[in-house]
């Protein structure tokens, strides 16, 4: 069985890389991170119609380019490098996943030609202000009115919420827990954009009054989807970290070469030498974990919930400790807000926490494999 990338897959990456290298510098991630919306319109638009992005894990049948998890995990690496700030990971991860795995063909037919057309932006709400993400922390409640749904209660840290233009809502029934498309403009729901430490990262608070909405999929079988994608969701997190810890890697030897002390590069004393050789070694490490895991998410087989937690919680702790000692590396200049070493470890601490940390995914394997 091989797992290396195809030719194919490596022009993917290339040519990503390079669109990001242009699209995402520092200088626009640090522009759109000062805004309210939190990304450029015209390159999502670019990344949308010339590159077709938004709907690359999508089927064909629905408006996508019909590739894997694995194409996904290519792209997902090169976007977490960057640091690119726009809603692919809250559309076209979580919205888009949601809709694939819920088995309402009327729904996919309704959403995923505009997720695919990046035309429409949604955005998933299911944690509350508990703070969790497994089902007993979905209390939002849902109640029949004349053969619609209007849901009460508060939605949190929902990624991209406050611009998205397609809101699918978990929230709880007579039946258990299940899923709804809300229209954004609906009377009763107020979106509000959060402070947060990862300012790349936009996050929202949702507030559901009476809001009228469309159910998902079947009444009360919500969870069984929504714990799919959140499997799926670590996996493309954890690719994501990888790019991030890379590039926190490649940072940190640039500098060990070209900083001088004492008369010679900081690279050849033996301190340096070990923090460098220690971040390589969980940065390849985390690579193999996330790679694996992107094969069980494009093959939807058995193992994908044990080696989702384990690929979170390990490509986690990988890019906050490579995030960590860059800066550590970088001395002085790596505390400053001028030094994009500041923004790779917000990104890393608020990636740790997304979807459960790593203590949080270890106990969901130690249970999922039995112990």
């Amino acid at each position: 069985m091989n797992f290396a990338f195809t030719d194919e897959q490596e022009q993917l990456r290339e040519f990503v890389r390079s669109f990001l290298e242009e699209k995402s510098p520092e200088a626009a991630v640090r522009e759109q991170m000062d805004t309210e919306r939190g990304f450029d319109p015209d390159v999502w638009a670019q990344m949308s119609e010339q590159l077709g992005l938004p709907g690359l894990a999508i089927p064909e049948a629905y408006g996508g380019q019909g590739f894997t998890c694995v194409e996904q995990v290519v792209v997902l690496e090169e976007m977490g490098k960057a640091l690119l700030c726009a809603p692919f990971f809250s559309s076209a991860v979580l919205a888009a996943n949601t809709l694939l795995h819920c088995g309402d063909e009327e729904a996919k037919q309704a959403h995923l030609p505009g997720i695919a057309s990046g035309d429409t932006r949604a955005a998933l709400a299911f944690t509350e202000q508990n703070g969790r993400w497994d089902e007993p922390g979905i209390a939002m409640a849902a109640t029949p009115d004349n053969g619609s749904w209007r849901l009460d209660g508060v939605k949190m840290y929902v990624l991209d919420g406050h611009t998205a233009n397609l809101i699918i809502a978990a929230a709880r029934t007579p039946g258990g827990v299940s899923l709804f498309a809300v229209d954004p403009g609906a009377d009763g729901l107020d979106r509000a954009a959060l402070s947060t430490m990862d300012q790349t990262r936009k996050q929202a608070k949702l507030t559901f009054e009476g809001v009228e909405a469309a159910l998902i999929g079947a009444e009360g079988q919500g969870w069984p989807v929504l714990e799919t994608v959140l499997d799926l969701a670590a996996v493309a997190l954890a690719a994501e970290q990888v790019g991030g810890a890379q590039r926190c890697l490649d940072m940190s030897v640039e500098y060990a070469k070209v900083r001088v002390q004492f008369g010679r590069p900081i690279g050849s004393f033996q301190a340096i030498k070990h923090k460098c050789a220690d971040m390589l070694l969980q940065v390849e490490s985390a690579k193999s974990a996330a790679y694996y895991a992107g094969w069980c998410a494009a093959e939807m087989n058995d193992e994908l919930p044990q080696v989702a937690s384990l690929a979170k919680s390990y490509c986690s702790e990988a890019y906050f400790g490579a995030a960590a000692e860059n800066i550590q590396i970088h001395g002085g200049i790596g505390f400053t807000w001028e030094h994009p070493a500041h923004l790779y470890f917000k990104r890393a601490k608020s990636s740790e926490l997304l979807f459960g940390d790593p203590t949080y995914h270890r106990e969901l394997l130690a249970q999922r494999i039995g112990l």
